[in-house]
C-alpha cells in the first residue's frame, strides 16, 4: 500500500524563501572573505612665494629754515612695508654721500654720537653744525631709537628720541620676524639739523636718503 505525502503550499514557499535567504547570506560571507582592497594617497602642493613692497616716502622740507634767528630744524617722512615672508623683514637706510647734507662746497657734518655707531639723545658741540636721523614705529626698537612717537616740535628734536649720523652703508631702523598685516607696517624717519654758535653758509642743502626693505 503506497502512502501519499501532501505538502502544504505555504510550507513549500516558506522553505524555499528560507533556503534563498541562507544562500544570499552565504554568498555575501564568501564574497567578503575573498574581497581585496588597496589605497593610494594624493599629495597636494601649493607654493606661496615670498614678496615685499615699500611705499615711496614723501620728500621732506625741514622746518624752520636755519638762519640768524633759528639754529635747529626738523623734518620727517614715512615708509609703509608689506611682506608675506614667514621670517619677516628689515628696513634699512643710507645716504648717497658722506657728508649727507650738502649745498655745493658747503655741508653739515653727519651727526656725531658719543659712542660711534650708537644712537643717542640729540646734542651737538659748540662751533659745529650737524645733520642726523632717528626713527619710530611698530617695528622700530625703542632701546635703540628712543621712546617718542614724534620727531619733535618747532624745529627742536624730541627729547626722548635717539639720533645717529648717516653713512653710505645700510643701517637697520626697523625689523620684524613674521609676516606683516595686509595693511602693512609704517616706520617714520626723523631728520634733524642744527648749528651751535656757528652759522651755516646760506644755500639750499639736500640729502638723498635711500630706504631698503629686505625679506628675511
Amino acid at each position: 500500500m503506497k502512502t501519499k505525502i501532501y505538502l502544504n503550499k505555504k510550507i513549500v514557499v516558506g522553505i524555499f524563501t528560507l533556503f534563498s535567504f541562507f544562500i544570499v547570506q552565504f554568498y555575501s560571507i564568501i564574497k567578503t572573505a575573498i574581497a581585496a582592497t588597496d589605497t593610494d594617497d594624493v599629495i597636494v602642493t601649493l607654493d606661496v612665494t615670498s614678496g615685499i613692497t615699500i611705499s615711496d616716502g614723501a620728500a621732506v622740507t625741514m622746518a624752520p629754515a636755519l638762519g640768524i634767528s633759528a639754529d635747529s630744524s626738523i623734518g620727517s617722512s614715512s615708509w609703509l612695508v608689506k611682506t608675506n615672508s614667514a621670517l619677516g623683514y628689515t628696513l634699512a637706510v643710507k645716504a648717497s654721500a658722506s657728508p649727507a647734507l650738502v649745498s655745493g662746497a658747503n655741508s653739515f657734518a653727519d651727526y656725531t654720537e658719543a659712542v660711534p655707531g650708537t644712537p643717542d639723545i640729540w646734542s651737538i658741540a659748540s662751533g659745529t653744525k650737524e645733520f642726523g636721523y632717528s626713527a619710530y614705529g611698530t617695528d622700530t626698537p625703542t632701546a635703540t631709537w628712543g621712546t617718542s612717537a614724534s620727531c619733535g616740535a618747532a624745529g627742536v628734536p624730541a627729547a626722548a628720541q635717539k639720533y645717529d649720523g648717516f653713512t653710505t652703508s645700510d643701517n637697520t631702523i626697523a625689523t620684524r620676524a613674521t609676516v606683516t598685516p595686509t595693511t602693512g607696517i609704517t616706520t617714520t624717519i626723523c631728520f634733524a639739523a642744527a648749528q651751535n654758535t656757528v652759522y651755516a653758509p646760506s644755500g639750499t642743502y639736500t640729502a638723498t636718503i635711500t630706504a631698503t626693505a629686505t625679506t628675511l
